[in-house]
């Protein structure tokens, strides 16, 4: 089973759009693992953006991941990581198509409501940063016979 981490970042939850974006996952039949609203420190932005250190966007996207709160998701399925980035679309939201999450509510590249981890590797970085071992819940769905 693979996870994958999903943030919804300041601008999601400012809207008002967490349960909007949250019930795309859930119903392509991803599957929660851990779910927290909490308010990114810099140093969790530093070590989460660290491969951008160096780059014009660096400070601006450390800003604004802590400019607000975010909800920080494990999901969990087959293909986790495929099927949440499918979901979300492309970064830059004017460009992404029309039923992804960035298709549908954003038109900014840095402002583009969401993240999700690009490879099971890093998936598994970033949840390490984002949730202690306890934070996680393992369960078998009672759909799982049903969506994989």
């Amino acid at each position: 089973m693979q996870q994958t981490l999903i943030l919804l970042k300041p601008d999601a939850v400012q809207r008002r759009l967490v349960g909007e974006i949250l019930i795309r996952f859930e119903q392509k039949g991803l599957r929660l693992a851990g779910l927290k609203l909490l308010q990114c420190s810099r140093e969790l932005a530093e070590k989460h953006y660290a491969v951008h250190k160096g780059k014009p966007f660096y400070e601006s996207l450390l800003s604004f991941l802590t400019s607000g709160p975010t909800v920080a998701l494990v999901l969990e399925g087959r293909e986790a990581v495929a099927v949440g980035r499918s979901l979300m679309g492309l970064t830059d939201g004017a460009k992404a198509p029309p039923g992804t999450i960035r298709g549908d509510f954003a038109i900014s590249v840095q402002n583009n409501l969401v993240h999700g981890s690009d490879s099971p590797e890093n998936a598994a970085l970033e949840i390490a940063l984002w949730f202690a071992p306890t934070e996680l819940t393992k369960y078998t769905g009672v759909d799982s016979a049903w969506v994989g």
